[in-house]
């Protein structure tokens, strides 16, 4: 196993590990942060990075697929900022119209970040297939 293997591997059992808290509704993720900012938040912002990171890790330099992922990646940077900012409030509690907007912007920014990975991961998985193939 490579170095890149394990990084990527590390940062997608790390994004498991927040999506499977967020499913169970872990108690941990209501923890307060200085600040005010609730645990959660900071662990889905951690966790859309962690992927949108190891779709960057997949992908070549200078390739279309790079290129998504590094998008990807700046919207999980920013989602926790534009979030708060939307919401007024650390811990993303809307009372105006605006809600609608962070929800189309956070699954646009989920729905990147899963796109890229799962291209990253097909096509890993393509090229070790096809250096099997080529030996």
């Amino acid at each position: 196993m490579t170095s890149k293997s394990i990084t990527v591997a590390v940062l997608l059992v790390f994004a498991a590990f927040v999506l499977l808290s967020l499913l169970r509704g872990a108690p941990y993720l209501e923890a307060s942060l200085p600040g005010g900012l609730p645990l959660g938040n900071l662990l889905v912002a951690l966790g859309l990075c962690a992927m949108a990171v190891a779709s960057t890790a997949l992908s070549l330099r200078g390739t279309a697929r790079r290129t998504a992922a590094l998008v990807a990646l700046a919207g999980a940077v920013f989602w926790l900022p534009v979030s708060v900012l939307l919401a007024g409030n650390p811990q993303l509690n809307f009372g105006s119209e605006l809600g609608a907007a962070w929800l189309a912007f956070s699954v646009a920014v989920f729905a990147a970040a899963c796109f890229t990975l799962l291209w990253g991961l097909g096509a890993s998985v393509f090229a070790k297939f096809r250096r099997a193939g080529a030996a």
